[in-house]
């Protein structure tokens, strides 16, 4: 994977809380002055769209892309005939706008290797992912892991630790 800034990926089960982590993150990043890019993967269909909407109508009509564009925002909606014209995430962190950002933050595409954290939650009862995924650098979990854990483990509650970890070892480290 390769870009101008920094990308950083959060993988974990569904249902763990990676929105939610994510949503808790961005203000205290924000907060050290970094501009934050977010790429989410869904594993389902969706539309931001929708009947009666001018742009729903002219991509219905057979536009391939639509770009909505306003004086407080900019999307740019592209569609596939089939799920192989899916963009692979080095072509979708080519198409950022990289000079508007100083990290690009990822939630999901855990099966790719590019630098993450894992989150795990003990409840959920899941395998862990850092021991077949060795482009994990960190995990973030409400469990106590073996000292000798290569990684470093941080605390998932504690947003604030995990916004130092990203800033200070992983973002300045870069």
């Amino acid at each position: 994977m390769t870009s101008s800034v920094p990308i950083l990926g959060f993988s974990a089960y569904s249902g763990t809380g990676k929105t939610t982590l994510l949503r808790q993150l961005i203000p205290l990043l924000k907060a050290r002055g970094l501009r934050i890019s977010v790429i989410k993967h869904a594993h389902h269909d969706f539309d931001l769209d929708f009947p009666g909407k001018d742009s729903y109508e002219l991509r219905k009509a057979g536009a391939e892309q639509t770009v909505i564009c306003t004086t407080t925002r900019m999307v740019l909606m592209t569609e596939f005939n089939h799920p192989s014209e899916e963009p692979s995430l080095q072509q979708i962190v080519a198409s950022l706008d990289t000079e508007r950002v100083d990290i690009v933050l990822v939630e999901g595409y855990k099966d790719i290797r590019f630098p993450k954290i894992e989150l795990h939650r003990q409840a959920m009862k899941t395998p862990y992912l850092h021991q077949q995924d060795d482009s994990i650098i960190a995990i973030a979990c409400d469990a106590a892991l073996p000292a000798d854990t290569a990684i470093p483990v941080l605390d998932i509650n504690d947003v604030e630790a995990i916004a130092r970890y990203i800033y200070e070892d992983f973002y300045l480290a870069a």
